[in-house]
């Protein structure tokens, strides 16, 4: 990677199961930059909050609780580990309690500030790809590129069914399409940061792509090399 002062911010929002944390994952693997799953990170304060037990409704401690958590992300491997302190949380967080947890958590304010002014910290430090829900339209508005990924709700579902099958968990499809269907409205009707493509991003159904497909075309359509990042 060529050194220089400006670093180059690419994001890919969207809704759960339409393959963005793959497809961001991959992406940044392509190009040899970090890769920032903010998803996690809501679902570390969701895990965390759930450890020491402060109510949602305590607007004071959750904002001094979420600006101490001291969270990093280390690349290595297939992707980035996640970090609280010295302990990785990167399977911890994986849980359908915290996928809903974490959207509960996100919706508030002084969550979404702590972690917004901590991405934006993060992004200052190097080239990456931010996925999540607002990354293209609240945390980094001026990214280089941006993308929001998608696909019909049984095409999501059947991805999140087969992923959680996959991590040896008893669930039907049914419950699963469920608990995607809220965790949409959640996202979508929340008055802070709600899940909508940024203006300028460019939308891509993932539902008849691969996820090497999906990043050829994000490489392909914003005109991005390796030698560009």
């Amino acid at each position: 990677m060529k050194e220089r002062s400006v670093h180059k911010v690419i994001t890919v929002d969207g809704p759960a199961g339409s393959g963005k944390s793959t497809v961001s994952r991959l992406l940044a693997e392509r190009l040899g930059i970090l890769y920032l799953d903010t998803g996690a990170m809501y679902r570390a304060v969701a895990l965390h909050l759930k450890r020491v037990k402060i109510p949602v409704q305590d607007k004071q401690k959750l904002r001094e609780f979420c600006q101490r958590l001291d969270l990093r992300f280390v690349k290595g491997g297939k992707g980035s580990r996640l970090y609280s302190g010295e302990e990785d949380i990167s399977m911890a967080i994986r849980s359908p309690e915290m996928d809903m947890l974490s959207s509960e958590i996100s919706a508030q304010k002084e969550v979404r500030e702590a972690m917004t002014e901590l991405q934006r910290r993060i992004g200052r430090d190097g080239d990456l790809v931010a996925e999540g829900r607002d990354m293209g339209t609240i945390v980094f508005p001026d990214a280089d590129f941006k993308f929001f990924v998608t696909a019909s709700p049984g095409v999501r579902a059947l991805r999140r069914f087969q992923e959680r099958l996959g991590r040896g968990e008893d669930v039907s499809l049914k419950d699963v399409e469920d608990d995607l269907i809220k965790r949409d409205d959640q996202d979508t009707k929340r008055t802070i940061a709600p899940l909508k493509p940024a203006e300028d991003a460019m939308i891509i159904d993932t539902g008849e792509l691969d996820a090497e497909q999906v990043v050829d075309v994000m490489l392909n359509a914003a005109g991005i090399k390796s030698s560009d990042v």
